[in-house]
């Protein structure tokens, strides 16, 4: 039975994509060997859209997006530990989203969903 997703970032510098994750996120993780750390998010949620080539979205694109439930508040939250935004925070039809810069030289999302997740 399929329990979770599986997510990975690759980065030009995954130890300190490591610390990052720990220190400035907060996210707990757990060491399956050799300090290889696997970052557990206790919740998850998967959606399929249309393909945009336009924005570089073919078919068989994925993406990864942080969410959470205030997106002002956990911003300030993260930004105080030092966390970069790359731009503000933006209205969206589907929800509120900011970027934010991590190790590796690249942006990951950070959005507010409209939508609230049945329970």
């Amino acid at each position: 039975m399929i329990r979770g997703i599986h997510a990975m970032f690759y980065s030009s510098d995954p130890e300190e994509l490591r610390d990052f994750l720990s220190a400035k996120l907060g996210l707990a993780s757990f060491d399956i060997g050799g300090g290889w750390l696997v970052f557990d998010l206790s919740e998850a949620v998967v959606a399929c859209h249309d393909p945009d080539p336009g924005k570089g979205r073919h078919s068989g694109a994925h993406h990864i997006t942080f969410y959470s439930d205030g997106l002002e508040d956990t911003v300030a939250e993260l930004a105080a530990r030092g966390v970069e935004f790359a731009d503000e925070i933006r209205e969206m039809d589907w929800g509120r989203v900011v970027r934010f810069r991590v190790p590796g030289g690249f942006e990951v999302d950070l959005y507010q969903p409209n939508y609230e997740k049945p329970s």
